[in-house]
């Protein structure tokens, strides 16, 4: 069995990119994959949205589509980067997926590509809690979704947990950023770059399972 835990922000757009291989991961016979949100665009770590962030995000957004195929509508461009004065804060979305993890946890990557699509197709602000919640009752998520709203002491010790975990794993490990993935097999432990989320999908599992 080989344990990989995908190391990720849901407002990273090099995380969206990385969506076809999380598919192909998660997939594999013989593999379980785990999300650990790192909690970069949360708490100390949000900012607020300015022209200058935007147009970076966008460049970069296009570089991704270009290594990936993964979508960056019109829409998201016109309705979210150009939203300026609010903030990056993925503190929302990733309590929403803790919330996925608590209820139904077998759909908690389903969830994050939804979210995604949200922000990135569908040009959705995934910081309003409302509109996360929107998107889980659009997966058949109704309890993450309530709970989403009406966060209890259990989720958001859950969620900071989660996070706290993730901040060791990366500085243990030597990750600067996310995508990466830890991969934990019978040779030991391991850090993946996220370089191979991006590429080739062809070689993926030779990159995850050399070992």
């Amino acid at each position: 069995m080989v344990n990989i835990s995908y190391l990720f922000d849901p407002l990273c757009g090099w995380c969206y990119g990385a969506a076809p291989a999380l598919r192909r991961i998660s997939a594999m016979p013989g593999v379980t994959l785990a999300l650990a949100p790192s909690g970069l665009f949360s708490g100390a770590g949000s900012r607020p949205l300015d022209a200058g962030f935007a147009a970076y995000a966008w460049s970069c957004d296009q570089r991704i589509a270009q290594l990936t195929g993964q979508r960056f509508t019109e829409r998201y461009r016109t309705r979210v980067l150009a939203d300026t004065g609010a903030r990056v804060d993925s503190g929302p979305a990733t309590l929403a997926l803790t919330a996925v993890h608590l209820s139904a946890p077998e759909h908690e990557l389903a969830a994050l590509h939804a979210i995604q699509e949200a922000r990135y197709v569908d040009g959705r602000t995934i910081t309003d809690p409302t509109v996360l919640a929107d998107v889980l009752r659009g997966l058949d998520l109704d309890a993450a979704a309530t709970r989403l709203l009406h966060p209890d002491d259990a989720l958001l010790a859950a969620n900071r947990s989660r996070m706290e975990r993730t901040q060791r794993d990366m500085q243990a490990l030597g990750a600067q950023g996310v995508p990466h993935l830890i991969v934990d097999d019978a040779s030991g432990r391991r850090l993946v770059r996220g370089n191979v989320l991006v590429g080739d999908l062809e070689g993926l599992a030779a990159n995850l399972l050399s070992n």
